[in-house]
């Protein structure tokens, strides 16, 4: 008896769920989507507290670690266990062949060490800090000058895992702002256009039709132009959000006039017109929260596009340029092959690209299956 209560008591409140409880529901059961979820919230959480986590400032370098391998971190010294640390580099130049080779200086070790003091910084953008989660103390004879570089060095000399944790800061916000942007846009744009339909929906159709019909880098070069010369990070910053916002309000824009057509004749729509409410109350509270869930959906699914976007642009040049940076500015350094071969480590920031771009794609999968009423 107990057990068809429980049964009776499960049915009624799947049939009372509202959408989202249901969304939800579906979406613990996509195994892929919850990774990618942690995943999307550690690269974000990394990218928030990015100054904290890297070791060494943004524009902080040293000439003897110039193209370094990721640094080795070793727990023996002497056959005795000391902890973690490093050794400091020795830049070794063959006379014959002026090839460049650094070895290890295995004279002293330089413990490893948390919550360190270095170059200050501005903690989440609102007060003076130095305080860093890990680095290098004094070596164990009282010497300095050595590095911890998990992810090696670029040409100058500065460390890439700190400069790969700050160009997170642009290349996950900029997608995910012009995303914002693009789905307000696109819902505005496209419920006009589905809904009252006649030339203004001939014009949005034609004007997207244009927009998509002109390949995606072209077009960012020719908006690019459009960027004055010389401007500050912060305003490269807020042009490369609104030239990824210009192009990609046009998907979410037909999805929205597709759901307007359908829906705009249905039997709710005819009580509320002739129950004399609005137009835009018509639109705003009785159609678009209908197919809400799809339109984060496509928004979530929108997001990869424009990371590949501002990885595109900064990698040809057209948007942030040293000395601030991005993902796309780190791979600048892996666009030869000579210089591939030489230094794989510079191929590391293209990883963390691919893991976003396949985490949002994961993730918009699974929200696209428990947006599904049929699923």
């Amino acid at each position: 008896m107990r057990f068809f209560k429980k049964k009776a008591k499960s049915q009624e409140d799947y049939y009372l769920a509202s959408q989202w409880v249901l969304m939800g529901r579906k979406l613990k059961k996509h195994k892929l989507a919850r990774i990618s979820m942690v995943i999307l919230g550690i690269l974000y959480f990394c990218a928030l507290f990015g100054n904290f986590i890297a070791p060494y400032g943004l524009d902080e370098f040293d000439g003897l670690y110039r193209n370094a391998s990721p640094t080795k971190i070793h727990f023996m010294h002497n056959g005795e266990f000391v902890g973690p640390h490093v050794y400091k580099l020795e830049k070794n130049i063959d006379k014959k062949t002026f090839t460049v080779t650094y070895t290890d200086d295995l004279s002293e070790y330089y413990p490893v060490q948390f919550f360190v003091h270095g170059t200050e910084y501005k903690f989440l953008g609102l007060f003076d800090m130095d305080l860093h989660l890990f680095g290098v103390g004094t070596g164990s004879n009282g010497g300095t000058g050595a590095k911890i570089m998990l992810f090696g060095a670029d040409s100058l000399g500065r460390d890439l895992f700190s400069r790969v944790l700050y160009g997170s800061q642009v290349s996950l916000t900029i997608p995910f702002a012009s995303a914002i942007i693009s789905f307000f846009l696109g819902i505005l744009i496209g419920s006009l256009s589905g809904y009252f339909g006649g030339m203004f929906d001939i014009i949005v159709q034609r004007i997207i039709e244009v927009i998509g019909a002109v390949p995606q880098i072209p077009l960012w070069m020719a908006l690019s132009v459009a960027i004055p010369a010389g401007i500050s990070t912060i305003k490269m910053y807020f042009y490369m959000t609104i030239i990824l916002s210009f192009i990609n309000w046009t998907g979410m824009a037909r999805v929205v006039r597709g759901k307007m057509l359908s829906l705009k004749n249905e039997d709710y729509v005819m009580v509320a017109r002739i129950s004399g409410v609005s137009t835009w109350g018509i639109i705003w509270k009785h159609m678009v929260p209908g197919f809400m869930s799809y339109l984060i959906v496509a928004m979530t699914m929108s997001i990869p596009g424009s990371i590949v976007g501002e990885t595109s642009m900064s990698f040809l040049g057209l948007g942030i340029k040293s000395p601030a940076t991005s993902w796309g500015v780190l791979l600048q350094e892996a666009s030869s092959v000579t210089e591939i071969a030489s230094n794989p480590h510079k191929l590391i920031p293209i990883i963390f690209v691919v893991v976003t771009v396949l985490a949002y794609n994961f993730l918009g999968d699974g929200l696209r299956d428990a947006a599904d009423p049929y699923k």
